[in-house]
């Protein structure tokens, strides 16, 4: 593909939003055909697209808002893009992510490209929204700034106390629900690859929103799955069809999210010091039936043992090594609210049951060292913790 400038990027975004809006002059021409698609059977959508709220900033408006990109601002640096917060003119605080000057290759533009196409058409709380974009002098997407951070600053941070269960417990059942409206609510199906802890920001009331779309997928209804590479995401995330074969479905996500349960229980990293897996680790303890053993030492029995259970049973079955015998987030949602955890209805042939544990742990184990990421991993999104951003505000 031809090497993308930023003229390009401005003229292919004003083509994606004139076919967008064209899309909303006649709902019948939609990209899915919703009566035929068995996703979005239960699923409650508009009868049209919801048209983008984003706008197009202008570079003195996040100029100013930022503070010139002041030093002070920078709440968050990863492989190749900076956010910082700032302050419109309306008085709002928002966030500003820049790709930085020493990204000019075409991958690290599609990546911003693919956020904004993405990002920009969906719209659910546990979703974070685009507020816009600005084209000049750079790229820049502007969102609501997330004051709490991300679900990794708080739970991981030693010097803040051990978040309570309650709010793990609804941080957990609101990134379920933004998933789901990603898989089976939004217009195209939209593949995240890269659901973690760092990329799930809280606003005040503690209300998580997904971010950070530069992995993100468009999932065609007649396709069963992407094949995909180089492999990208996160060592400890990754579901094992995607981690050997590139295979990328709505199942890879689960995967991801299963782990992230586990986060949420255990107030453990995904990857600990040893370089063992979190789902390695959790496994055997599931499979014993050992479920308080995950429980994060330092919430000290204060946890609500049917909802633990609830969230113990989903986490099992997302981890599953088979994507064939995971469920999906609707399913995940039904184990998590409705208490629906009919060991029957999941249990697996006896060969799959054998299968299961033939050693992915650790193939992922050794192929560590040499397994390559995307450069987005050292930092994502808004992944600062509730003091830096305190303290750079003060």
């Amino acid at each position: 593909m031809k090497y993308m400038r930023t003229n390009s990027l401005k003229r292919l975004f004003t083509l994606k939003r004139r076919s967008f809006d064209e899309d909303e002059a006649n709902p019948h021409s939609s990209i899915i055909d919703q009566d035929n698609d068995e996703n979005f059977k239960n699923v409650p959508l508009s009868s049209t697209p919801q048209k983008p709220t984003w706008k197009c900033f202008s570079f003195g408006e996040i100029f100013d808002a930022t503070n010139g990109f002041s030093s002070e601002n920078l709440v968050g640096k990863g492989g190749y893009s900076e956010v910082y917060r700032g302050l419109s003119k309306d008085g709002e605080e928002i966030a500003v992510k820049r790709l930085t000057k020493t990204s000019s290759d075409e991958r690290k533009e599609k990546d911003f490209l693919t956020e904004i196409g993405t990002i920009g058409h969906v719209h659910h709380p546990n979703v974070i929204s685009l507020l816009g974009c600005c084209m000049s002098n750079g790229l820049y997407l502007i969102f609501p700034f997330s004051s709490r951070g991300s679900v990794a600053s708080l739970l991981h941070d030693v010097n803040l106390p051990p978040m309570d269960w309650q709010i793990r417990y609804k941080i957990a059942v609101g990134t379920a629900r933004g998933l789901n409206y990603l898989h089976k609510g939004c217009q195209r199906r939209i593949i995240h690859r890269d659901i973690k802890s760092s990329n799930v920001l809280l606003n005040t009331d503690f209300e998580p929103q997904i971010s950070d779309f530069g992995l993100a997928k468009w999932l065609p209804s007649q396709w069963t799955h992407h094949s995909i590479a180089p492999i990208e995401g996160t060592f400890g995330h990754l579901a094992p069809e995607y981690f050997m074969h590139g295979v990328v479905d709505e199942k890879t996500d689960v995967f991801a999210f299963g782990v992230f349960l586990l986060e949420i229980i255990s107030g453990r990293k995904p990857v600990d010091g040893s370089h063992q897996s979190l789902h390695s680790w959790a496994k055997p303890i599931l499979r014993q039936g050992q479920i308080e053993k995950l429980v994060d030492p330092r919430l000290q029995g204060a946890y609500d043992l049917p909802q633990l259970n609830e969230l113990a049973f989903a986490a099992s079955l997302c981890i599953r090594s088979s994507s064939t015998w995971r469920p999906t987030m609707s399913e995940v949602l039904e184990v998590m609210l409705d208490g629906d955890m009919d060991k029957e209805r999941w249990k697996m042939p006896e060969e799959e049951e054998q299968e299961e544990f033939w050693g992915f742990e650790e193939l992922e184990y050794e192929c560590g060292s040499s397994f390559s990421v995307s450069p987005r991993d050292s930092t994502s999104f808004m992944d600062t913790s509730l003091d830096s951003i305190s303290t750079r505000s003060s």
